[in-house]
């Protein structure tokens, strides 16, 4: 089993008539169980290094978030034993299969083949979104402007989601989170 048969496997999923989120559970800790330690550390090391280029005032802020709810969620898929009978919005996944298509193969290409980055991202995106019905960046998440994700009344909001509408790679689009109003 490789990496990229996550992708063929969602596709096919996606065409089952009513699906829950224990169906999808199925397939994220197969695919999470491939993840190494060793994997880990070295997204660990890309995100640090990405994180180099994010000002000097959010870089710990963004590491710490991003390394606890991107990375560490591996192990919190592994872990998720929930029944979780209730159906998945079938539609919204299938909307965001292209992104996440193109930013697994875009990774893919830019990396070391053997790199399991783009399985992470796959895989927490699908988590985060579909299984927890959270926002890709967690409530508390700082952006310039000290400008944060919120949740009012069950709704979250993100003060920069507009700022990606027009940029088709943005895993912005996966996010169900609103543009926070007024800003």
């Amino acid at each position: 089993m490789k990496s990229e048969d996550i992708l063929n496997e969602l596709k096919e999923f996606m065409n089952s008539q009513s699906v829950t989120k224990n169906d999808l559970m199925v397939i994220l800790k197969k695919y999470a169980r491939i993840i190494s330690v060793y994997d880990l550390m070295n997204a660990s090391m890309r995100m640090r290094e990405d994180g180099k280029y994010v000002q000097s005032q959010y870089r710990d802020k963004f590491l710490e978030i991003y390394i606890k709810y991107f990375l560490m969620r591996m192990k919190e898929v592994l872990d998720n034993e929930n029944d979780m009978t209730n159906a998945i919005d079938i539609e919204a996944l299938d909307n965001s299969f292209p992104l996440l298509k193109n930013t697994f193969e875009k990774e893919k290409a830019e990396n070391d083949e053997e790199d399991k980055f783009p399985l992470i991202y796959v895989i927490t995106s699908l988590y985060t979104t579909f299984i927890l019905e959270e926002p890709i960046h967690p409530v508390g998440s700082e952006f310039p402007g000290n400008l944060k994700i919120t949740e009012e009344k069950g709704i979250f909001y993100c003060p920069v989601k507009d700022n990606q509408k027009d940029n088709p790679n943005a895993i912005c689009h996966l996010c169900l989170a609103e543009q926070t109003p007024n800003i």
